[in-house]
């Protein structure tokens, strides 16, 4: 990959640049660069500025809405944005079950869900984890069975992020008793409003109401909702995480964004009568960081060049994968050494849910890092991949 832009992705750098400087409030800015998620209202509303531009989509071809851009014109989008202090654009909806819509679903399903994904009215979630079904899938249990034009579903998923704010879930459910336990494993898509949902919050030690137990009691579903194939969920399961991975690899794009957190807080902490950030000891704990992040990045650059060019990427998504969440972890976890006693100041939610922009976010973001190297399957599957795929084991 050539990684040398011409004129014409300078010429996209700037005009980039420019939104940026512009496009989004002050206030979105200065959560952010504390380690602040924004609201789901405010992210909503910031994917529609995006939509407005024809950038609401990064990584969807022109025929679906999206933007066609290039890996070089992606990069540079993430990196400005980055830069900018502004919020990462990855949601479920955009970089998940959009493109398994577009792939595999009906001409019906593209005009009924793409048009809202992209303006971010229909917010999805992601019905996949179980109880005793985590990152073994294949061992889930909820049941969708055939009842004329409907399927009726019963079952549990767990882990269900912003399902709370969520009009429409995605998930994996069991449409036939198979010897092999992959098969009979049916992709659906449903309504949150359908009657028979329940949601039952699950707090997290990072106080952030992000997560979620979803019950499913007799919820009927047409059949229309059925994507692709039945009994081959698991394959299209499969693209799907292989698309979140890449979701992961864009992500590692922000770390840079942590970065600037750490040097802001160890150049305001003085030690010894000096800033943090001019001791020996921690600048090259930084400077080790820095060079950590750069290297991921160039992995997640390789990575979109092969999916621009249609290759296998092999065990790279699993790498970058892997890789994100160990520096995700690192990077937060040197933000609280920089912050020093101020990290202990834990930010309480506000009463609307949201956090304030005025206290160090660093120790939440430290503790919900955590769960990095769980979600989007473990660091052991992870590993397991590259060890199979790369090595041959």
């Amino acid at each position: 990959m050539n990684l040398t832009f011409d004129s014409a992705e300078r010429a996209f750098q700037d005009e980039v640049r420019e939104f940026f400087a512009s496009g989004i409030p002050d206030d979105w800015r200065t959560r952010v660069r504390a380690g602040l998620r924004l609201h789901p209202t405010e992210l909503a509303a910031y994917q529609r500025r995006l939509a407005d531009r024809g950038w609401g989509a990064p990584t969807w071809p022109r025929e679906y809405g999206g933007t066609g851009w290039t890996p070089a014109q992606q990069f540079i989008f993430w990196t400005e944005a980055a830069a900018a202090d502004a919020p990462a654009q990855f949601h479920q909806g955009l970089e998940l079950i959009g493109p398994i819509i577009f792939t595999y679903g009906t001409a019906e399903q593209k005009a009924r869900y793409l048009p809202g994904i992209l303006t971010l009215e229909d917010w999805w979630c992601q019905g996949y984890s179980e109880p005793g079904a985590g990152s073994d899938l294949a061992a889930l249990r909820t049941r969708a069975e055939r009842d004329g034009d409907d399927y009726v579903i019963n079952g549990q998923k767990m882990w269900t992020s912003y399902a709370q704010v969520a009009t429409h879930v995605f998930l994996l459910a069991r449409t036939s008793q198979e010897a092999k336990r992959q098969q009979g494993i049916s992709l659906i898509l449903a309504d949150m409003a359908t009657p028979g949902m329940r949601i039952v919050p699950i707090p997290t030690m990072d106080e952030k109401y992000h997560t979620n137990e979803l019950f499913l009691d007799d919820v009927r579903v047409p059949v229309g909702n059925l994507v692709g194939e039945e009994g081959k969920g698991w394959g299209y399961g499969k693209v799907l995480l292989d698309r979140e991975r890449m979701v992961t690899a864009a992500v590692a794009i922000f770390l840079t964004q942590t970065i600037r957190g750490i040097r802001d807080a160890a150049t305001r902490r003085r030690v010894g009568g000096r800033p943090l950030i001019e001791t020996p000891a921690f600048a090259a704990r930084l400077a080790q960081y820095e060079i950590e992040v750069i290297g991921l990045q160039s992995m997640v650059l390789r990575l979109m060049d092969d999916a621009a060019r249609g290759a296998d990427s092999g065990p790279r998504g699993s790498m970058v994968k892997l890789r994100w969440s160990q520096l995700t972890q690192a990077g937060t976890a040197l933000w609280v050494d920089a912050l020093g006693p101020e990290a202990a100041h834990f930010a309480a939610l506000d009463d609307d849910g949201a956090m304030p922009a005025d206290m160090p976010y660093a120790m939440q973001g430290a503790l919900y890092a955590r769960v990095t190297s769980i979600y989007g399957g473990t660091s052991e599957i992870q590993h397991d991949i590259v060890a199979r795929r790369a090595l041959g084991l």
